[in-house]
């Protein structure tokens, strides 16, 4: 077994932080695909871990800063098992830059 690789999971992670680095307007579509399919099977968890990526790519102690939370506890509220409340969602999306909005669908 090759240790020196990142686990594929990680490795996508690392990928898509990266894309959010490089292009931060992506952003807005990527949060907005993910809020979308949160109804979804496994969409809470995917939800969580864009927004999860949204904040690393734009550092996850700033965004914990500017939404008044320490970063251990963004860090867990944002993990796989997390289970933010809506209090701390709406201050993480706050604190990147976003707003969460409420339409009709069907």
């Amino acid at each position: 077994m090759n240790t020196s690789k990142s686990p594929p999971a990680r490795a996508h992670d690392a990928a898509v932080v990266a894309m959010l680095k490089a292009d931060p307007e992506f952003a807005d579509a990527y949060l907005a695909a993910a809020m979308d399919e949160a109804d979804q099977p496994g969409g809470q968890a995917a939800l969580l871990a864009a927004l999860r990526q949204v904040a690393e790519a734009q550092g996850m102690a700033a965004v914990a800063q500017r939404a008044g939370i320490p970063r251990e506890s963004l860090y867990r509220a944002l993990s796989p098992n997390g289970n933010p409340t809506i209090k701390t969602l709406l201050a993480v999306l706050g604190a990147a830059g976003f707003h969460l909005a409420v339409t009709r669908h069907g």
